[in-house]
């Protein structure tokens, strides 16, 4: 397996979803991937055809019967590891890199710090989900809870996003011990769009190169 596999965190409103925006343009000028090797840009939940209905089943219910905690979990599991088998697996082993807009650390912040699930059974489920496989380098957009709530104020709302401050409390927390344990890359998502851009670059430069 010769590709690399990138993953951003963070609590919602911390701009992931910009920042790999500009990243799938730089990265392929940036001189750090190998000629002929492509670019994919996923996210979680959602990254294949059925991961993409199962993220309507956990965000978007409306007004049917929303997942209790315990199905969430496992719906997550899910979309994780049909994500793995069908799409990152199989472009990392054709040399290819991979940039995904979360990955298995939310599901640890969100349903095991925010929700309080069994974090251990959490882990198992990663384990299985995924067959091992681990980002080559994660990075943190760390971004203070207040900010997230102001940065989102007006937005419509997905299922998890609507769950409050307290929750996203936890979960901010989750993120910070995970940061630590599992050695990810910490970026202040509190400055300007382009100072966090370059900082995202120092931090691929420095790990990836």
């Amino acid at each position: 397996m010769t590709g690399r596999f990138i993953v951003l965190e963070g609590i919602d409103g911390c701009g992931k979803t910009t920042q790999i925006q500009h990243l799938v343009e730089w990265l392929p000028n940036s001189g750090l991937m190998p000629k002929g090797a492509a670019l994919l840009c996923t996210r979680e939940p959602g990254g294949t055809p059925l991961g993409r209905s199962i993220r309507e089943l956990l965000l978007h219910t409306g007004d049917q019967e929303a997942p209790a905690p315990t199905a969430e979990l496992l719906l997550y599991a899910a979309d994780r590891a049909q994500h793995v088998e069908t799409l990152i697996r199989p472009a990392l082993e054709r040399g290819d890199w991979v940039i995904s807009d979360r990955f298995a650390g939310s599901t640890l912040a969100y349903q095991g710090y925010g929700r309080g699930l069994d974090r251990d059974l959490i882990q198992r489920l990663e384990q299985i989900a995924t067959t091992g496989l681990q980002p080559d380098l994660t990075l943190w957009l760390r971004l203070s809870v207040q900010e997230s709530l102001q940065r989102r104020l007006g937005d419509k709302e997905d299922r998890i996003e609507a769950e409050g401050a307290a929750f996203l409390e936890r979960v901010a927390q989750g993120f910070a011990q995970l940061a630590q344990q599992r050695s990810w890359c910490a970026v202040a998502a509190d400055q300007s769009a382009s100072d966090v851009r370059a900082a995202l670059e120092r931090q691929l430069q420095e790990h990836l190169a």
